[in-house]
């Protein structure tokens, strides 16, 4: 699945939701319902998919950044010119506008 479709998914309102059980520090809870409020969450666990969900993205583009790298080390080893990269990267960004 693609970026795009990915962020397309997870802004849908009516995602399904799976309940987990997790074990964290108490005093850490606690500081969780201290700041959610502050920060203007409803409660502890919507805070804690938000923090989950901004490290999921950066670790999602991270490892898409890695990969197109990738891609590009191995055109370049292959012999393909840099130009011809840098127009297949152009066009691929502009197809996943």
């Amino acid at each position: 699945m693609s970026m795009p479709e990915r962020i397309k998914k997870r802004l849908r309102k009516d995602r399904p939701m799976t309940s987990i059980s997790l074990r964290m520090p108490e005093d850490v809870i606690e500081d969780l319902k201290d700041i959610a409020p502050a920060l203007g969450f409803s409660g502890y666990q919507p805070l804690i998919r938000a923090y989950i969900g901004q490290g999921l993205r950066k670790d999602l583009a991270r490892l898409e950044h890695d990969q197109v790298k990738l891609m590009v080390e191995s055109l370049l080893r292959h012999g393909v010119d840099n130009q011809v990269i840098a127009e297949a990267i152009a066009e691929a960004k502009a197809a996943a506008s």
